[in-house]
């Protein structure tokens, strides 16, 4: 059986705006670092540049693909959506998949919903997942996400990695997902996803074999 590595995905996390997140080890500044500089060059970023071309935390990511005007570590989503966003457990495109914290995601994960291909196969593009060249925080557009769920609510999913070229064994818990559409009386304008969620010829066969024939 293939399993997924034993080391995690790395940091899920955005670091406050004008001050650093308490330091907890050695490398800390540095997360902080990347977090902030990844989050201002997606701002910062001109019109015809690809966000696909994104270095760093999968939070900015996740913002800038699904529109969705969210802020902070990516365990957090799924409760300040509640007052911002409509939620669900049925995946549509533009809408985060908000991962729980668990041992292997200790600060969540977030990731954005590219392609429903069938109730419990989608694809997703997000950031900071799989080793590109032995480095994280890269982007990995339509990738397959699994509902392996025992009631089919989308609780909890295996995900692509790229070290195995598929699934992996490990199971992650998951809250659900984050529609770009305001709940009532929100402050916020509704979501717009970028362009450049998903690709012109995603494997649909491709993700259903890395669901159902692995």
């Amino acid at each position: 059986m293939v399993t997924a590595p034993l080391t995690p995905p790395a940091n899920h996390s955005e670091a406050p705006p004008f001050y650093p997140a308490p330091m907890q080890s050695n490398r800390a500044p540095r997360r902080i670092m990347l977090s902030i500089l990844g989050a201002a060059a997606l701002v910062a970023a001109p019109a015809s540049a690809s966000i696909l071309n994104y270095v760093g935390e999968c939070v900015p990511f996740a913002r800038a693909a699904s529109g969705i005007q969210i802020w902070g570590d990516a365990w957090t989503w799924w409760s300040q959506a509640a007052s911002k966003y409509q939620r669900g457990q049925t995946p549509e495109v533009g809408a985060v998949v908000a991962f729980a914290k668990s041992e292997a995601l200790q600060l969540g994960h977030v990731a954005v919903v590219s392609r429903v291909i069938e109730p419990r196969t989608i694809m997703v593009t997000h950031a900071n997942w799989s080793r590109i060249g032995g480095k994280r925080g890269q982007v990995e557009q339509d990738v397959t996400l699994f509902d392996v769920s025992p009631d089919g609510d989308w609780t909890q999913v295996k995900v692509w990695y790229r070290d195995n070229s598929g699934l992996g064994g490990r199971t992650y818990p998951v809250h659900g997902f984050i529609y770009g559409r305001p709940v009532g009386g929100a402050k916020v304008a509704r979501a717009r996803p970028a362009p450049e969620l998903t690709g012109e010829r995603p494997d649909y066969v491709g993700s259903l074999i890395d669901a159902y024939a692995r």
